[in-house]
């Protein structure tokens, strides 16, 4: 049976990008979770992080990660898990409890990259990111700051892709051949 693909990772290494494509050339649906906790709470994450704060942004989090995992459709050609991407947002696998329900459904893919080239990335979007805006570092110290404190988190991925000189093809192409690595040596439990 082929368990989802889940696409983590720190801000800015193109999981929001290269999600949708690989869904779409795998020919499977794509999800993103921080689009659902949008979409749920009626605003934007930075407005979350405003109104209410981290920590009600990732009870949501965990909520929709809950509601992924539980997910009882099956495909209808092998009936196994219904072939999925799910991009996560990059705090989601600091929660152990999204961790274990991530792995228990999928392949988990780590895009990471180097601090400078997110730092650019992060400076040319328009998103807005709440958690670079604490401390008043510059945005480079802040990425760094970040990215060691969810370093342990990120290694719990079970596979890791270096995006920083890659195109979001190319990114794309790692990500299907990483997967199909991963998925031919797991087998899931029959739900």
């Amino acid at each position: 049976m082929t368990p989802k693909l889940i696409i983590t990772g720190f801000m800015a290494t193109g999981k929001s990008s290269t999600g949708p494509l690989v869904a779409r050339w795998l020919g499977w649906e794509f999800v993103d979770v921080d689009s659902v906790i949008v979409a749920r709470a009626g605003k934007p994450i930075a407005q979350i992080f405003t109104d209410h704060g981290e920590a009600h942004f990732r009870q949501l989090e965990r909520e929709v990660v809950a509601h992924l995992a539980g997910d009882p459709r099956r495909c209808p050609h092998c009936h196994g898990p219904f072939p999925e991407v799910i991009a996560t947002g990059g705090g989601a696998l600091v929660d152990e409890s999204n961790c274990a329900a991530l792995k228990r459904i999928g392949v988990i893919v780590c895009l990471t990259g180097r601090p400078e080239v997110i730092a650019a990335r992060v400076e040319r979007s328009k998103t807005k990111r709440p958690k670079l805006t604490e401390g008043g570092k510059s945005t480079l110290e802040r990425v760094k700051e970040l990215m060691a404190e969810r370093a342990g988190a990120y290694a719990r991925a079970d596979v890791q892709i270096d995006s920083s000189d890659l195109t979001v093809e190319q990114l794309a192409d790692h990500v299907i051949a990483a997967f199909g690595a991963r998925a031919a040596r797991r087998v899931l439990p029959p739900a």
